[in-house]
């Protein structure tokens, strides 16, 4: 079956770094886009970044671009996001996406809280 599992995530200063993982296991890693959402206390989720099956073509939301990098191993099955000039209004819970055909699924989600 399908998994998507994060790690990386953390308590990190304003201005800091974090870089976000998402093993996934269960299907034909690179021939799908992944994507990176968060949900902040409040709020609905939004996309961050996405990244192209092949990892040529990314695209961001406009409040991480410059900041926030989205890249992707497809030896490894796994995709990235680094974070930096972390901010506190990036606080919130980190979850990998991938859309398969019509069915979408989601990782459990990695807590990345902003503060100092």
């Amino acid at each position: 079956q399908v998994q998507l599992v994060e790690s990386g995530g953390g308590l990190v200063q304003p201005g800091g770094s974090l870089r976000l993982s998402c093993a996934a296991s269960g299907f034909s890693f690179s021939e799908y886009a992944m994507s990176w959402y968060r949900q902040a206390p409040g709020k609905e989720r939004e996309v961050v970044a996405t990244i192209r099956s092949s990892g040529t073509s990314t695209g961001y939301i406009d409040s991480v671009k410059g900041r926030f990098t989205i890249s992707r191993d497809n030896y490894k099955n796994t995709v990235y996001l680094q974070m930096n000039y972390l901010r506190p209004d990036d606080t919130a819970v980190y979850y990998c996406y991938v859309q398969l055909w019509s069915a979408e699924y989601w990782g459990q989600g990695t807590q990345v809280t902003v503060s100092s």
